[in-house]
């Protein structure tokens, strides 16, 4: 019994993990071989669910959404958070904890609210960026109904978002880093921003490459906003210009009862995910060799 006990007390994550994640998967592996409709019959099709999407352009404008939201949201929110980060390590701040603690604020905010509160702000007629658009000769924009508009409008609330937790991740980091180090490159007459440069951001790299990972799969599985920003319908716009991988995904399996092909969606976004995830792993491992 005794020699049982460490695995007993691990069992419970492995039977959880088993049962909502493994199960999922390997279903949604299997479902995507069929023609799955949940209320008729189920025949199996083999890899023509992926055939289809393959020639399908409303996957390829979903993915080029995926990615064009991915990178106006990931590359500005984090050098944001990393700015912010090194604003609040400085130790002459003052209200730094209140500042810290504030940054978490967008975390814990409701995805609706802040949907609600930003459709107003990038509203075509009185919304307030218009309005200062307006100050410049700038001629109403009608975000939503642009490609984009809509990415930028997305794109913002997703950064709006998550750049406090990425600020409290590299704020950790940067407060890990030894003091000695900078009093060296002082010493050797590095100014400010040659500190920043050749010590910081080396020192950051592996805390780095983990925000970028960790955004862009968050970035591939964005779902919530455009869902929110496109209700009642699941198109992402009249012309599907802000529908991401995920709203597709819900689109064909939730919408139309496609289970099959919503799967066949799934397995990709999951082997995209997996990609990076591994990319991920290679960099990491680069990086310590190099250490």
């Amino acid at each position: 019994m005794d020699a049982a006990s460490p695995y007993l007390y691990i069992a419970p994550f492995f039977v959880i993990f088993a049962v909502f994640g493994l199960f999922p998967t390997l279903f949604t592996f299997y479902v995507a071989l069929f023609d799955w409709n949940p209320i008729g019959g189920q025949t199996f099709i083999g890899l023509e669910n992926f055939t289809k999407l393959y020639g399908d352009p409303r996957f390829w404008n979903a993915l080029r959404n995926t990615f064009s939201i991915w990178i106006l949201s990931t590359v500005p929110q984090l050098l944001f958070a990393l700015f912010l980060a090194q604003l609040l390590n400085h130790a002459r701040l003052k209200f730094a904890n209140f500042f810290r603690m504030a940054m978490l604020v967008p975390y814990i905010t409701s995805v609706v609210a802040t949907t609600i509160v930003f459709a107003s702000l990038f509203g075509r007629d009185y919304g307030l960026i218009n309005f200062v658009l307006g100050w410049f000769g700038i001629e109403n924009i009608d975000f939503e109904a642009s490609t984009l508009g809509s990415h930028v409008l997305i794109a913002t609330m997703v950064m709006w978002r998550w750049f406090g937790y990425n600020t409290l991740i590299y704020l950790a980091a940067l407060q890990a880093i030894p003091r000695d180090i900078y009093e060296a490159a002082a010493i050797d007459g590095a100014g400010g921003f040659k500190q920043f440069i050749f010590v910081t951001i080396p020192s950051l790299r592996p805390v780095i490459i983990f925000t970028v990972i960790v955004s862009t799969i968050g970035g591939l599985q964005i779902f919530t906003e455009p869902l929110l920003l496109s209700a009642p319908g699941l198109t992402g716009g009249s012309g599907r210009q802000f529908q991401t991988l995920t709203l597709f995904l819900y689109e064909q399996g939730f919408g139309n009862f496609e289970f099959g092909y919503g799967s066949a969606i799934g397995v990709v976004l999951f082997l995209l995910i997996v990609a990076f995830s591994l990319i991920n792993f290679f960099l990491s491992r680069r990086i310590s060799s190099d250490e």
